[in-house]
């Protein structure tokens, strides 16, 4: 696995509130953001903001279950590689919380956590570029 980290994905309460926060830091919305999820870019990297509790059911996880609200991502370069991530993490000691799968938004992922309980996702994501470096940006 790349040394490398993608997204950080923050499960929140109130979306409208949360994002507005951010908004009066200065922060801008990528135009890719919706109504339920909203996408900052910072630098190479991209802050993500979740409903909770679709963000706990994405980790396959519930509200409430030890699952923190917050998820750290590592988008792989292909399809092929998530699975190969994943069984990585397996071998390494890690818990496979969600096998890998087609997902809604277009891509494909699936989630593990480490010995200490932090949820990763690894996923391919047509949407997102990965430069050489493994930045990657908001498409314009």
């Amino acid at each position: 696995m790349e040394q490398r980290l993608s997204l950080i994905s923050l499960g929140v309460k109130d979306m409208a509130n949360s994002r507005a926060f951010y908004e009066k830091l200065g922060w801008v919305a990528s135009a890719s953001s919706t109504a339920d999820v909203t996408f900052f870019q910072l630098g190479g990297l991209i802050l993500g903001l979740y409903g909770l509790g679709a963000l706990a059911a994405e980790a396959g996880q519930s509200p409430g279950s030890g699952f923190d609200g917050i998820t750290l991502a590592h988008n792989a370069r292909s399809k092929a590689e998530v699975d190969t991530l994943l069984a990585e993490a397996k071998a390494a000691g890690g818990q496979i919380l969600k096998p890998a799968e087609e997902v809604f938004w277009g891509g494909y992922s699936g989630y593990f956590a480490d010995p200490d309980n932090h949820a990763w996702e690894i996923a391919w994501n047509p949407f997102f570029p990965i430069a050489d470096d493994g930045t990657i940006s908001m498409p314009d």
